[in-house]
């Protein structure tokens, strides 16, 4: 297995390349940065919002703030890929209209570019590089992969399909179904959810939700409805100045104790991290 990564400490800028055996995702998967996944060899599932994707090699996702996902499995064992997250505030302001290009990348929850649909060679240098510079750590590394980072984006941006992808079938009709009771949570979660009352309001059985749930999306049912209900916290947290317990309510969790451990055991931090992070 090869191995590299560099972390700046403040969950605002990491760059982390593996290749070598599949592995599962354990932890539900969210965060205030930007995601670019790219996908150099072999082939993974990657559950994003309310649908699975098949990511295999030469694909690109990138992944806006605070969107759920999960990347599992697939048929090919081996893979490849080199995952970069970054804060918008090193990004410049496309939203300002200063860099129209990464327009996209403000305004959707993900972008999909598939092998072949743009050209590789400007990606693999831009990669390459990257990889490179983590494992020579020379002065100004850091402010230099920040910079590469950027140009990723754009050549993305300027790459990207002018249609989106078509929604892919589910792989069979209870998965279908399954992604229904995704939009449902992604909807409601802030009520009372548990199998009994989901499988009567969409006519699932309780069995089959908590049997084909992980099989879908990667997430155990209960691990989604924290992971959905943590993330909105966490808007909160960021957006607002109200009280723990208050948002704790707002978004599902019958106690403020509750809460705070759920949302320790998702994130690895308190919850008023994130209000001393804003």
């Amino acid at each position: 297995m090869d191995e590299r990564y560099h972390d700046n400490g403040k969950e605002t800028f990491l760059v982390h390349y593996r290749s070598g055996p599949s592995y599962p995702m354990t932890t539900s998967h969210f965060h205030t940065t930007y995601e670019f996944f790219y996908m150099m060899d072999g082939q993974r599932k990657f559950f994003i919002k309310d649908r699975t994707l098949v990511i295999g090699a030469g694909d690109i996702v990138v992944v806006a703030p605070n969107v759920l996902h999960r990347t599992t499995h697939a048929e090919t064992p081996d893979y490849e890929r080199l995952v970069v997250n970054v804060h918008e505030s090193y990004l410049p302001d496309g939203r300002a209209g200063r860099l129209d290009v990464l327009r996209p990348l403000y305004e959707r929850d993900y972008l999909l570019l598939r092998s072949g649909d743009y050209k590789s060679q400007i990606i693999d240098a831009l990669a390459g590089e990257m990889i490179r510079e983590i494992e020579a750590g020379q002065p100004g590394f850091e402010a230099y992969m920040q910079a590469l980072i950027i140009q990723l984006l754009i050549a993305c941006c300027r790459q990207l399909p002018d249609q989106e992808e078509e929604r892919q079938p589910a792989a069979n009709l209870l998965h279908e179904r399954i992604f229904e009771v995704v939009r449902y949570i992604n909807e409601h979660y802030m009520e009372d959810l548990t199998l009994q009352k989901l499988g009567e309001k969409l006519y699932v059985s309780p069995y089959s939700i908590s049997r084909s749930f992980k099989e879908a999306t990667g997430f155990t049912f209960v691990e989604y409805v924290n992971s959905v209900r943590v993330k909105e916290a966490i808007t909160l947290l960021l957006r607002s100045s109200l009280k723990v317990n208050v948002i704790a309510r707002k978004v599902g969790f019958g106690s403020v104790t509750h809460f705070g451990r759920v949302f320790r055991e998702v994130t690895g931090h308190a919850p008023l991290f994130y209000r001393k992070e804003n």
